[in-house]
């Protein structure tokens, strides 16, 4: 490598290896590259966000089963949950996806023109990267072109005693050492929601603590209300909240809530912290290095995932707001181009970005929510359909699933798909197609077979409910 002075200096820095270890492939093979990573090779979804928790959601999907099936004759038991066996192995599954990531950028003859730093980067200026390694020794680093790839962490509320009482996180809760008994979950949102899902469905008394009046408040309107109103069924949920101070009494965590009726208290032997995430930025200290950062932490880029810093990239969750998985992809491959081919550059689509929601009933939604549609002032009309009234929902008896559909009645386009209900994540995609690809609602409804009996037939019947002009 070349060397200025005690300064390191690279073709490319790639700060990062979640979706940012995706950008090298054979194209790269003459450029000279350092990735710095501070954690653990693969980054959030594959160590501790959707690819863990969803392997932890189907095993629950399995365990709530029996209390499901009575009702419709089918008499099973569950007979127990072996935690120590689904925890191992899931990630006796992940761990070496991640331990092989970090053996090949470092050892493998393709990436001879690579070098690892295992540490945590700070820009000192503009493309000037202080890394202090494990040992505490500290190299800097420079390159004409940089990629901040160095996702988010969780959010911790300011809370009195909380630090003292030992509490897990999303990053921590799926390696405990045993189930507990019972669990306090504070947040509302989809990391509460797909944890409360889990453990309720292993036998763990589950309260969820909310400051607001819904769970999933970020959803439309009609899923937030549904959802909220089906899960006070399941678990003790503890709406307009305010979470006071937290103490330990011994293997007891107790915490002091302020609510609708005054003071009140909830114990539990485990508390997990859900209530957000924060982008790395400012461990980066992406201002020493002139890059702009918003009011959120989030790192500004524009359409071409170029930051403030000629020459320096972002993506994923420490630039977008959406901090989804799926977008990070689509964003390195943006980036990746747009490193190869500066003079044909691509712009990112962020049209219609799609989420779920792996609680029960699973949810999904792309666009926009009503809420939002009415806030817009544009003209709109909505359309619902149950899944009780398909005939596929209606062998399930299911009773809360519904699709609920926003389109605009002059250009027949949809600007808003919400679905709660069985497998919503692959019931929503046909939609988020027709989003993305101009399809009229009335053509998509009409224009194609749907199979009977199916569960698309769910979108089918609501399409065919839309009145355009």
């Amino acid at each position: 490598m070349l060397l200025t002075g005690d300064v390191r200096t690279f073709d490319l820095v790639i700060i990062g290896t979640g979706s940012g270890n995706s950008i090298l492939d054979p194209r790269f093979k003459d450029w000279r590259v350092a990735v710095v990573e501070k954690g653990t090779f693969g980054g959030t979804c594959l160590n501790v966000g959707c690819i863990p928790t969803k392997m932890f959601v189907h095993t629950a999907d399995l365990a709530a089963t029996p209390a499901e099936s009575a009702r419709l004759g089918v008499d099973s038991t569950l007979d127990g949950v072996r935690w120590a066996e689904i925890r191992d192995r899931i990630f006796g599954r992940i761990d070496p996806i991640a331990a092989g990531g970090r053996e090949y950028r470092k050892s493998h003859a393709d990436n001879s023109n690579v070098t690892v730093y295992e540490g945590v980067g700070k820009f000192t200026e503009p493309k000037v990267l202080e890394v202090t390694l494990a040992d505490g020794t500290k190299e800097t680093i420079t390159a004409p072109k940089f990629v901040l790839a160095a996702g988010g962490r969780v959010t911790t509320p300011d809370v009195p005693g909380l630090a003292e009482v030992g509490y897990e996180t999303s990053d921590t809760i799926m390696r405990l050492e045993q189930l507990p008994k019972k669990l306090t979950i504070l947040g509302s949102g989809f990391v509460a929601a797909e944890f409360a899902h889990v453990f309720s469905s292993y036998g763990v008394d589950v309260t969820v603590i909310a400051r607001s009046g819904a769970l999933l408040r970020s959803e439309d309107d009609d899923i937030s209300e549904r959802f909220t109103a089906l899960a006070t069924r399941k678990w003790d949920v503890r709406l307009d909240r305010k979470t006071v101070r937290a103490e330990r009494d011994g293997d007891v965590i107790r915490l002091h809530l302020e609510g609708p009726s005054g003071a009140e208290t909830v114990e539990s032997d485990v508390l997990l912290v859900a209530v957000g995430r924060t982008p790395n930025s400012d461990i980066l200290d992406a201002k020493a290095g002139g890059i702009a950062v918003d009011p959120t932490g989030h790192v500004i880029v524009d359409e071409y995932q170029r930051t403030t810093v000629d020459g320096v990239y972002a993506l994923g969750d420490i630039s977008s707001p959406y901090e989804l998985k799926h977008v990070a992809n689509h964003e390195a491959r943006i980036v990746q181009h747009n490193l190869l081919h500066p003079e044909n550059a691509k712009a990112a689509d962020h049209r219609f970005v799609p989420h779920a929601v792996f609680t029960s009933p699973q949810i999904a939604s792309v666009g926009l929510t009503e809420r939002e549609a009415a806030a817009s002032g544009r003209r709109y009309v909505v359309a619902e359909q149950a899944y009780a009234d398909i005939a596929y929902g209606w062998a399930m008896e299911d009773t809360s699933g519904f699709v609920k559909l926003l389109a605009d009645p002059a250009s027949g386009q949809l600007i808003g798909a919400h679905i709660m209900g069985p497998q919503a994540a692959s019931v929503i995609q046909p939609l988020i197609q027709a989003m993305s690809f101009g399809l009229r609602a009335d053509e998509m409804a009409r224009g194609q077979y749907w199979i009977h009996p199916g569960m698309p037939e769910v979108v089918e019947n609501a399409l065919l409910k839309l009145v355009l002009d």
